[in-house]
């Protein structure tokens, strides 16, 4: 049975208020929650961009059933694969092994500010598979000396690491990308509902253990159906552009200017919007069909996030399992 799970959007929400939504979201019965990492929102109506794992530490001490996820965060530039392997082990402990560690390469909007440039995107690539073999290294609890071509580090160990290791989901966009992650990850994140992405992932991981497919989608739930279209409008026309685009460019402004020509009608075929909650659902349903066993919702907009949990969330993952 697929698993449904809320988002934590640092993006639109403060830390303080992301905290309490977790709360809320385990409360309304979701079996996870991923968390965005960003240093940046994607556009500036948007508005906060708090550091997740400072948010995803404080939900964990919060929360006792949710399951937690990073969705995703870039271990290559902004942050040090060995920081990140350190982090990681941290809320490995601190959630009781509810954590798993989602990664990808990356969007220039958030690595670009430790001013290293942006690489295209087959350095990207290598960087990441480096990456997730350096933290796979440190996880195994031996201290580790790295020379590789992206990354060093000198006698590196993580001294509190939980009892079983932090499972590893790569976010994935084609044939190239499957191949290469599919044999050293534990679970494909993928954004597009393509069931060829769930084959081709099994099929690179003949002989390893089953993994989990975990997808996510923007719904924009609200009482009125044009306010909540004008909303998803104001808040998530950036998600026009598509993947390539967004990987690259710098700045909120730059979104902003990307999206300048994005339609509200454009914004309403792409998201769901609005009180039907049949019509939510069924959004999800190219997810479920493709094959995916993990589905994260985001709900567009902070401030109708705990309307959303306390009233519309449980009869709306009613509606989720009965896909």
């Amino acid at each position: 049975m697929t698993r449904f799970g809320y988002t934590l959007m640092t993006e639109q929400s403060g830390p303080k208020q992301l905290v309490s939504y977790a709360m809320g979201a385990e409360q309304a019965g979701f079996d996870f929650a991923v968390s965005s990492d960003h240093y940046f929102p994607w556009l500036p109506e948007m508005g906060h961009s708090p550091y997740a794992w400072a948010v995803l530490g404080a939900v964990a001490q919060a929360t006792e059933r949710l399951e937690l996820m990073t969705y995703v965060t870039c271990p290559t530039m902004r942050y040090h694969p060995a920081v990140v392997a350190q982090k990681a082990a941290t809320l490995g402990l601190l959630s009781d092994n509810r954590f798993l560690l989602g990664l990808g390469s990356g969007e220039n909007l958030n690595e670009h500010v430790v001013g290293r440039g942006w690489p295209i995107a087959s350095v990207r690539q290598d960087m990441l598979a480096e990456a997730i073999e350096l933290i796979r290294a440190l996880h195994s609890g031996e201290q580790t000396t790295w020379v590789g071509e992206y990354f060093r580090a000198d006698s590196a160990k993580i001294w509190d690491l939980p009892e079983r290791p932090v499972p590893l989901a790569v976010a994935v966009s084609g044939d190239g990308s499957i191949s290469r992650f599919a044999p050293v990850a534990d679970h494909l994140i993928a954004v597009e509902p393509r069931a060829e992405l769930v084959s081709g992932w099994d099929a690179a991981r003949q002989g390893l253990p089953e993994s989990r497919k975990v997808g996510q989608i923007p719904i924009c739930w609200g009482a009125d159906k044009d306010q909540a279209v004008q909303r998803a409008h104001q808040l998530f026309r950036w998600f026009g552009g598509g993947w390539k685009v967004n990987a690259d460019l710098p700045t909120p402004v730059a979104f902003d200017g990307a999206s300048q020509f994005v339609r509200t009608e454009d914004v309403a075929e792409s998201i769901a919007c609005g009180p039907d909650l049949d019509e939510l659902a069924e959004s999800v349903r190219p997810f479920v069909a493709a094959g995916f066993t993990d589905v994260a919702v985001v709900q567009v907009g902070d401030e109708s996030q705990q309307q959303f949990l306390a009233e519309v969330a449980q009869p709306l993952l009613e509606k989720l399992r009965k896909l």
